[in-house]
């Protein structure tokens, strides 16, 4: 498990800052057209990959976020009025300029998360593909018209835009889960304030910089898109309990989105809670097993297991369950772990040194209660791995019972397990706190279906043969239980974005009421 040594000059790190507009110091709030003088504590962001330190934060603190939220009030009242077309107009230009810097964006993604340059690529890309969407979107803001039980009357129901959209992103997906929010809100005539992951700031800061010409070219106005780069110690509590803000979208672990809930739902908020994951994958007896097997390689190790969506269990029918076992660790030799950046790296490093600590106290409590390591697990080090944050994907064998089966570990770690019929496979599917996505490969439609049916997956996303990993712009992306249930990017989830208003149109010279009821006087 040796790398070559390389440092950040070998990937052009240096131009790629430079073409992104990330100085040494940067400032950490941005009203979309202008960039505050933020006056907060310093903050530095180190790379995973090599340890290096890529440049530094001013952070944002409360004075700039009440800024931010002043300016925005006001933009929101000159850009709710304008028509949704033309609102989707701009985030068309928006997808332009983001396909015109996908390859360095895709750079600083992979170089400040650590998640290797395809991903990179791939993250950048569902920004571009949700900004078609939401192009798409703009002239399809659809109401209903229902049929009132009253003579020569209409009802119908219209979506007007609702204000300011919070969003507050997780370091695993430093730039897309902000756009999926982004460029719906703003189609929706919202006006979106950011707060990013303080592990991942400068992509944050680089998309502020990729979108800001776009902006003024069109006049959006000042306060539309919004950033604040702060730690909580200036913008936490007090951004979840602001009534200016009738939305908080979240992203994060299901810890962090109990706060987010509780705070705003104190005052009667909106939340939608994109939380943790604790996928697993069925392998019937009638599979596809090489097709299963790819599956399981990239939804487990893919992104070093830093996906709300990571395969993290797998559920293997007994008849097959050595077999495949086998050629599971034979494919995890083959990993190759390294450098974000470097052509061949399948694995890159986790994000810091206390996600390196999840991952070892996860496999020690695993083995206290029972388990056994049968791959990797090892934290590397020497050359290539100074940076302390690359261990080498675990596979356990386990019972869905156990206490830290039952918790999600972002972490490459998957737990393996045997089940003899496709009712236990189920049940030991839906039997965690979580309920995010889910996968069967089977090539037996009967079990297919049943995993499909209502007794079958409780999850918010069920595949068949497909792996729990890698949603599409298209569908409504989220989970159920403690995965929050949320749902973001395609089908119909613009509406949470939007206030529903039903309309009664009385045409007629009486004023008859519901139900019949007779008030006259």
């Amino acid at each position: 498990m040796k790398q070559e040594t390389m440092v950040a000059n070998d990937f052009q790190i240096a131009e790629t800052l430079k073409q992104l507009g990330i100085q040494e110091i940067n400032n950490g709030a941005c009203t979309g057209t202008k960039w505050l003088n933020t006056s907060g504590d310093i903050i530095e962001s180190y790379s995973p990959a090599d340890g290096a330190l890529i440049a530094k934060i001013q952070q944002a603190t409360a004075d700039d976020y009440e800024k931010i939220i002043l300016t925005s009030q006001e933009a929101f009242k000159t850009w709710r009025m304008v028509p949704a077309p033309k609102r989707g107009e701009i985030v068309r230009q928006i997808g332009d300029a983001l396909r015109a810097n996908k390859e360095p964006l895709g750079r600083l993604v992979s170089y400040e998360m650590g998640k290797i340059y395809q991903e990179g690529l791939g993250e950048v890309q569902e920004m571009i593909d949700i900004c078609d969407f939401a192009v798409g979107l703009s002239r399809q803001l659809y109401g209903l018209t229902m049929a009132s039980e009253r003579v020569r009357h209409r009802m119908f129901e219209q979506w007007h835009p609702m204000g300011i959209v919070g969003v507050i992103s997780a370091f695993n997906f430093p730039v897309a889960v902000w756009s999926w929010n982004a460029m719906l809100a703003m189609v929706c005539g919202d006006v979106v304030v950011w707060k990013p992951s303080s592990k991942v700031m400068l992509c944050s800061i680089a998309v502020h910089h990729i979108i800001q010409d776009v902006l003024k070219k069109n006049e959006v106005p000042e306060g539309v898109v919004n950033l604040v780069a702060g730690g909580s110690k200036y913008v936490g509590d007090n951004f979840l309990a602001d009534k200016r803000v009738p939305l908080i979208s979240a992203t994060g672990s299901t810890r962090v989105g109990r706060r987010v809930g509780k705070i705003v739902g104190e005052r009667l908020g909106k939340a939608l809670l994109e939380l943790g994951g604790n996928n697993a994958i069925i392998i019937s007896e009638k599979a596809d097993l090489d097709m299963a097997l790819r599956a399981t390689l990239f939804g487990a190790a893919g992104t070093a297991g830093q996906r709300c969506t990571t395969t993290r269990r797998l559920i293997i029918h007994e008849s097959i369950y050595t077999g495949f076992v086998e050629k599971l660790k034979t494919a995890y030799t083959h990993i190759r772990i390294g450098h974000p950046l470097a052509a061949k790296t399948l694995v890159g490093p986790l994000i810091d040194t206390n996600a390196v600590n999840d991952f070892t106290n996860a496999i020690e409590k695993a083995k206290q209660e029972g388990g056994k390591v049968v791959f990797g697990g090892e934290v590397l080090s020497g050359d290539g791995y100074e940076s302390g944050c690359y261990v080498v994907p675990c596979l356990i064998e386990a019972k869905n019972s156990f206490h830290i089966v039952q918790e999600e570990t972002f972490a490459p770690i998957l737990y393996l397990m045997k089940y003899k019929t496709i009712d236990e496979a189920i049940a030991m599917q839906n039997d965690v706190p979580q309920g995010l996505s889910s996968s069967i490969f089977t090539r037996d439609m009967l079990e297919a279906e049943a995993f499909l049916c209502p007794e079958g997956s409780d999850c918010g996303i069920a595949n068949i043969n497909i792996g729990t990993s890698g949603a599409e712009i298209g569908g409504a992306f989220g989970g159920e239980k403690e995965t929050g249930g949320g749902r973001e990017s395609g089908s119909d989830s613009w509406k949470i974005y939007m206030r529903r208003q039903t309309n009664t149109v009385n045409y007629s010279t009486e004023l008859p009421l519901a139900q019949g009821i007779k008030f006259d006087f």
